[in-house]
């Protein structure tokens, strides 16, 4: 079964350019297009995607609060940003009004093939700029000595930050599945976190910015 996918962004050639991409999926059908924030309540009202690519800086209402608005009335649908840049707080923001995924548009072409199949496996994605950002302000964080983790957890951490599963984890630091596991619940337990969305918000609010 195909993932219905609704774009959303004022700017007509990027949708166009996001449309001859995904169109060429086989299992991605794009079911609709908008310009601005109520065109897109009204899209997804009449054609119900699975997963909608919402530009953030939309004049108007921007994507932010039409994410709150599509996510009230159509909870099950997913979310994908997509931004011009990865400015903390947009991320920030963007996360909390419940988007699923964060991308930059000049990561778009394959990192959103990869943003679709991964959010719709019910997993977050961050393009790999936002996950640098991320990893480098929990780093920050912990070399300062307010959260005490071990050298092999900053590594998991790092890893799990990027959106890599624990399978490739274990390969890439040459340990087995079950003790990424007990360094992941160790982690989230130190940190008081339960996945990598708390995690980029933790990330945010406490290493790079004073939101």
């Amino acid at each position: 079964m195909s993932i219905r996918v609704a774009l959303v962004d004022d700017h007509k050639i990027l949708r166009q350019a996001l449309r001859a991409l995904l169109e060429k999926e086989e299992d991605i059908e794009v079911v609709g297009e908008a310009g601005e924030g109520c065109e897109a309540l009204r899209l997804a009202a009449e054609f119900a995607p699975d997963l909608v690519i919402m530009d953030i800086g939309m004049p108007g209402v921007n994507g932010i609060e039409i994410t709150r608005q599509l996510l009230k009335c159509q909870p099950t649908v997913k979310v994908i940003a997509l931004s011009a840049s990865s400015d903390k707080r947009s991320v920030l923001d963007m996360l909390e009004a419940g988007a699923s995924g964060y991308i930059i548009k000049a990561a778009a072409g394959d990192e959103l093939v990869k943003a679709i199949h991964s959010v719709c496996k019910d997993e977050s994605y961050l393009c790999p700029e936002v996950s640098a950002m991320l990893v480098d302000a929990v780093r920050d964080r912990c070399e300062g000595g307010e959260v005490s983790l071990g050298r092999r957890e900053r590594q998991v951490l790092a890893l799990l930050a990027e959106g890599i599963r624990s399978p490739e984890i274990a390969v890439r630091l040459q340990i087995t599945v079950n003790t990424v596991e007990v360094h992941r619940r160790n982690i989230m337990r130190k940190l008081g976190l339960h996945g990598v969305a708390e995690l980029t918000k933790y990330a945010i609010r406490e290493g790079l910015t004073s939101i």
